[in-house]
C-alpha cells in the first residue's frame, strides 16, 4: 500500500516538474521571439545612430564596421551649424506646430467625444455616422477644396491652414475618447450633477482626468504625426524660416547628397525629440494602449 503511494506521489511530482519545464521553455522561447523581433526592428535605428558617428570612408567600408573607430562626434556640430540647416529654428517650428495641433486634436476630440457619449440631444446617432464615415473619405479628396478655401482668406505661407482645422477634432481620435467616456459610470455625473456641477465642470474636472491615458495616446500619436508631417508644410509654406524639421532635413539631404554622415547625424538630430517625449510619456501612453485593447 505504501509503496504504491509512493508511486502516485513520485508519478505526480514528475507530471508537475514536466508542466513546469514546458511553461518555462514556451517563456524562454516567448522572450527569445520577443528579443529577435526588436532587434530587427533597432537595427535600421541603430545603424543611422552609428553612421551619425562615422566618415563616408567608415560608412561605406567593407566589410561592415559596426561601431566607429574613431568617433567622429563633430559631425552633429557641422549639421547643426551648417547654413542651409538652421537647426534650432527648425526645432522651434516643429514644436510650435506639432504642439499646437496636438493641443488643438486633443482638447476638440475630448469635447466631442464626450458630448457623443454623455449628453442625450435629437440625432446624436446620426451625427456620430456621418463623423466616424469621415474616415472613408481620402485626405487628398479634400486637399484641393480646402487649399482653394485658405488661399481665398488669405492665409497661404502660415502655419494657420496647418493648426486651425486641427482644433475641430479628428474623426478617429473622437471615436477612440468616446469609447473611453462611455466605460465610466453613469453614477459619478448623476452624483456631480446633485452637487450642483454642471455640464462642462463635470467633463472638465471629473471626465478628463479619468480618461488621461486615452488623452495621453491622442497626443502622443497626434505629436508622432505632426512631426514627420512633410506634404501640409511643403504646400503651405514657402519661406524656409518658417520650415519644420521635416522639411528641413529634406532640404539639407538636397544640398549634402554625398555627405552621408552629416545626413544621418541630422537624422538623428531630427529624431532626438521624439525619443525624449516617448521616454517622458511612456508609462501613460502603453497605459492608454493597455485600455483601448480592453475597450475595443
Amino acid at each position: 500500500m505504501q509503496l504504491a503511494r509512493r508511486e502516485a506521489t513520485s508519478t505526480t511530482v514528475a507530471t508537475r516538474r514536466g508542466l513546469i519545464g514546458r511553461r518555462q521553455l514556451k517563456v524562454l522561447l516567448r522572450h527569445l521571439s520577443l528579443i529577435t523581433v526588436s532587434a530587427i526592428f533597432m537595427l535600421p535605428f541603430y545603424w543611422m545612430i552609428i553612421s551619425a558617428l562615422k566618415d563616408n570612408a567608415q560608412i561605406f567600408a567593407q566589410p561592415i564596421k559596426w561601431w566607429p573607430d574613431p568617433i567622429h562626434w563633430d559631425n552633429f556640430t557641422r549639421a547643426m551649424t551648417y547654413p542651409g540647416f538652421p537647426y534650432f529654428r527648425m526645432l522651434w517650428n516643429s514644436i510650435y506646430y506639432s504642439g499646437l495641433v496636438t493641443l488643438g486634436t486633443v482638447v476638440s476630440s475630448a469635447a466631442v467625444g464626450y458630448g457623443f457619449a454623455r449628453l442625450r440631444f435629437p440625432g446624436r446617432g446620426l451625427l456620430f455616422t456621418i463623423t466616424v464615415s469621415t474616415l472613408m473619405i481620402p485626405a487628398i479628396v479634400t486637399f484641393i477644396p480646402t487649399y482653394v478655401l485658405f488661399k481665398a482668406l488669405g492665409m497661404i505661407g502660415t502655419y494657420t491652414p496647418l493648426i486651425v482645422p486641427r482644433f475641430l477634432g479628428d474623426a478617429f481620435f473622437i471615436f477612440m475618447l468616446r469609447q473611453f467616456f462611455l466605460g465610466i459610470p453613469w453614477e459619478l455625473s448623476e452624483a456631480a450633477k446633485v452637487d450642483g456641477a454642471g455640464e462642462f465642470r463635470i467633463f472638465w474636472q471629473i471626465m478628463l482626468p479619468m480618461v488621461k491615458p486615452a488623452l495621453m495616446v491622442t497626443a502622443v500619436f497626434t505629436c508622432l504625426y505632426t512631426w514627420h508631417d512633410f506634404f501640409g508644410p511643403l504646400i503651405y509654406l514657402s519661406d524656409p524660416n518658417k520650415y519644420p524639421l521635416s522639411l528641413g532635413l529634406f532640404a539639407f539631404k538636397a544640398q549634402r547628397t554625398t555627405d552621408w554622415d552629416l545626413l544621418m547625424a541630422a537624422s538623428t538630430l531630427v529624431t532626438l525629440p521624439l525619443i525624449v517625449l516617448f521616454a517622458f510619456t511612456q508609462r501613460y501612453f502603453l497605459e492608454g494602449i493597455t485600455m483601448t485593447g480592453i475597450k475595443g
